[in-house]
């Protein structure tokens, strides 16, 4: 308990006696023991719950139901995401300002201020802010604040020149046109900072790093003098300094070629672009600003010690040679020289050394080139202590925005902690059907409604984890005014047979809003034994259908065929018709044909009284062998159901939304029932079972199918009476007295037929 009162961060894996004495409570759901969280003594020990037994050991703040924006508070990473720590942290810093955490248990977004603990310096600072709250509210004297009015103050706040977030921006100086003018000047060389009423401006660390880099500059420009640049003006050696610098190697590596070639004439070719290096150059676009034309000397080197300055310059050089001269040789020397020897270079860069290194230690700042003039006037204008006030009185009110931020906090803690903790430690919230926070709502399709529903964002993505729910998903695209969304439901009861993507339905969330839902994507995974049973059956059956449809649809192509072959003749055939043929001789019923027919059937016969009359043999064991057939066919389909029924769990599908969870989470036959459930005609209503429409061959045609078996059965039970009861003399008839001969055209004939 000390470590809750002190607000010290609990120190994980670590149990002392003191912790083990408290009691928790379990209860058992999704085959995991799941902690009871109802009081506030729950909440104060939270921290010193084993993880293992947590639920949840990580939640996204966004795609869930619940108040985003007290999840940010407790965000306080602001990765998007609670974690454990962050939760005990809310849960100990709560528990440490109120005088009983059984308040955080009570719930409620309105705060008795006796409830707060004055005790403690944080509590007298929350007290003494929620009176100032509503005494600016015209309630001076009531016992309690909403979260309403905390709110509303915090936007009236916000709403003031001064709001307290520490920044101050050019709407802040009003009517100050010079003040508002440096804030805007500070803001765009030193970035922008955003104001708890999201307009940007400054805070005081943009406001000094600006005040900071001036005060640089105006000491670097008194230290010209220190350093021997006696150059005035000043920004004058700072121009001709920079025209220095800009073509001192170029200057120095054209005067090293010259006394190259004054020592060797030989080298003067070499040092020189050649033929073949212009024509490289020719089949390129040249411009000034060409790499390869500024890596060509500055001149041509022709021995003499001198650099022209004017004519006969490489053109990418031009421009920084003409700063020179006007720059720096006019100044020192006193006239424009159109050419300079290499004593007058040495002189130059004499003079000018001292100025370069004062160039050379210009401090790096954002402000870029400032003249001398214009640092001083800065710093003389009186807008430093001017700004530096503006953030004083802002600031002056950041206390009661920080106390007015921790009232809001706490009054949402006692609001939203426990539902918190009872869908994050505990899954308490959905096991007792009471709307857990990661269900999205309820969709309506195929005559039920399915509770289990959580948002997605992207169906691909979160369907590779969910596949291991072994739970059949669907889905599902929902569309309402121009907005969308995609969520996956859950089907865990009643069958699947008209489940398939492009069916519609309606998906009603939280709020009570209807959106229109469209199946995009299905998992498919038995829902129960019942449906896995009639699986096999349905599967047979629809592959009859395939294979009948397909077969009448060739028939009827070949119809078709022949109905065009015929009408193409009908309309080509030739005016004059010769008189039509004399119609055929009635032919005469072939008898081989007849008793080759007679003989297929007594056959077929056969076969069928064989199977009844082995399958009435078994007598009493008769009821078994059905059950065994029906084994037969279902069983593989229920056992692997059984298997995957036992394998269906909630951790994956909110494993794929964000979720980090820690236990099974099983979804059972009982919890799938009440998830999906499907309609069902209110106890109390009237029903009238006579249905105009209802089809009235359908009782008929059982009742002649029942007939037909029956008498099957009786058939295959009266030949094995006779077996048993006739004489063996009867039974053995010689085969040319039980059957007339059939004559050599006869078998053709019935060869022919079976053919």
């Amino acid at each position: 308990m000390q470590c809750l009162l002190t607000g010290e961060a609990p120190r994980l894996g670590v149990v002392s006696f003191m912790d083990m004495q408290y009691e928790w409570q379990f209860f058992r759901a999704g085959e995991v023991d799941q902690v009871v969280i109802r009081t506030g003594q729950d909440i104060a020990h939270i921290g010193e719950l084993d993880q293992k037994l947590w639920v949840a050991l990580a939640c996204p703040t966004r795609g869930i139901e619940f108040d985003s924006a007290t999840l940010d508070l407790i965000d306080e990473s602001k990765d998007g995401r609670i974690r454990p720590p962050e939760l005990v942290a809310a849960c100990q810093w709560a528990v440490a300002r109120v005088r009983d955490p059984q308040v955080l248990a009570d719930g409620g977004d309105v705060l008795q201020l006796h409830s707060i603990n004055d005790a403690t310096e944080e509590g007298a600072l929350l007290l003494a802010e929620a009176r100032r709250v509503l005494e600016l509210a015209g309630l001076p004297d009531a016992p309690a604040i909403t979260l309403a009015q905390v709110q509303e103050r915090m936007a009236s706040l916000q709403a003031l020149r001064f709001n307290g977030d520490g920044i101050v921006s050019a709407a802040t100086a009003e009517g100050d046109g010079a003040l508002a003018d440096l804030i805007g000047r500070i803001q765009e060389l030193y970035g922008a900072v955003d104001g708890s009423d999201g307009v940007p401006g400054i805070d005081r660390g943009k406001a000094e790093a600006f005040w900071e880099d001036v005060q640089a500059l105006q000491t670097w420009f008194d230290r010209a003098s220190e350093l021997g640049c006696h150059l005035q003006p000043r920004a004058l050696a700072l121009a001709a300094a920079e025209a220095v610098n800009a073509v001192q190697a170029k200057v120095d590596d054209f005067f090293a070629r010259t006394r190259l070639v004054e020592f060797d004439a030989n080298a003067r070719a070499p040092l020189n672009p050649t033929p073949e290096g212009y024509a490289a150059l020719g089949a390129q676009v040249l411009s000034n600003a060409s790499e390869s034309l500024a890596a060509l000397p500055l001149a041509a080197v022709t021995g003499e010690r001198s650099l022209p300055l004017v004519q006969g310059v490489n053109p990418a050089w031009a421009e920084a040679l003409q700063a020179l001269r006007e720059q720096a040789v006019l100044p020192v020397f006193g006239e424009a020289l159109t050419a300079l020897t290499e004593a007058q270079w040495d002189e130059l860069k004499t003079m000018l050394a001292h100025c370069q290194q004062w160039l050379a230690q210009c401090p790096a700042t954002p402000l870029g080139a400032v003249s001398e003039a214009e640092v001083r006037q800065l710093l003389g204008s009186g807008l430093k202590n001017a700004l530096m006030q503006l953030l004083d009185q802002d600031e002056a009110e950041k206390e009661h925005a920080l106390q007015a931020m921790a009232l809001e906090k706490l009054i949402r803690l006692q609001r939203d902690l426990l539902p918190l903790l009872n869908n994050f430690v505990s899954f308490s919230s959905f096991y007792r059907r009471e709307g857990a926070a990661f269900q999205a709502g309820t969709l309506f399709l195929d005559g039920r409604s399915c509770d289990l529903t959580v948002e997605v964002s992207d169906a691909a993505t979160h369907s590779v984890l969910a596949a291991m729910a072994k739970t059949y998903l669907a889905y599902c695209e929902c569309k309402r005014e121009g907005q969308k969304k995609t969520i996956v439901a859950a089907f865990t009861a009643g069958d699947v047979d008209f489940l398939f993507v492009g069916r519609n339905g309606v998906f009603y969330d939280r709020a009570g809003q209807d959106w229109d839902a469209t199946i995009v994507k299905l998992i498919d995974n038995p829902t129960s034994i019942g449906q896995a049973f009639f699986s096999p059956y349905k599967k047979f059956l629809r592959m009859i259908e395939e294979q009948v449809a397909k077969h009448a649809a060739a028939k009827n192509d070949v119809v078709n065929a022949s109905l065009g072959d015929n009408a193409a003749r009908l309309v080509t055939a030739p005016k004059d018709l010769a008189a039509p043929a004399a119609a055929p001789a009635a032919r005469k019923t072939d008898v081989g044909t007849v008793a080759a027919i007679g003989v297929a059937l007594g056959s077929l016969s056969a076969v069928i009284v064989g199977i009844f009359g082995k399958f009435i043999e078994l007598g009493p064991w008769i009821p078994v062998a059905i059950l065994g057939l029906i084994l037969a066919i279902s069983g593989p389909s229920m056992l692997i159901a059984w298997l995957k029924l036992r394998q269906r769990s909630l951790g994956p599908i909110l494993d794929a939304s964000g979720w980090a969870i820690n236990g099974r989470m099983n979804i059972n036959l009982g919890l799938g029932r009440s998830l999906s459930q499907t309609a069902r005609v209110p106890v109390n209503a009237r029903r009238n079972f006579a249905d105009p429409y209802a089809d009235s061959h359908g009782l008929r045609n059982s009742l002649c199918l029942l007939a037909l078996l029956a008498a099957a059965v009786l058939l295959a039970w009266r030949l094995h009476w006779l077996d048993a009861v006739l004489p063996a003399s009867w039974q053995h008839v010689p085969a040319a007295a039980s059957a007339p001969a059939v004559t050599a055209p006869a078998a053709a004939a019935a060869e022919s037929a079976v053919r």
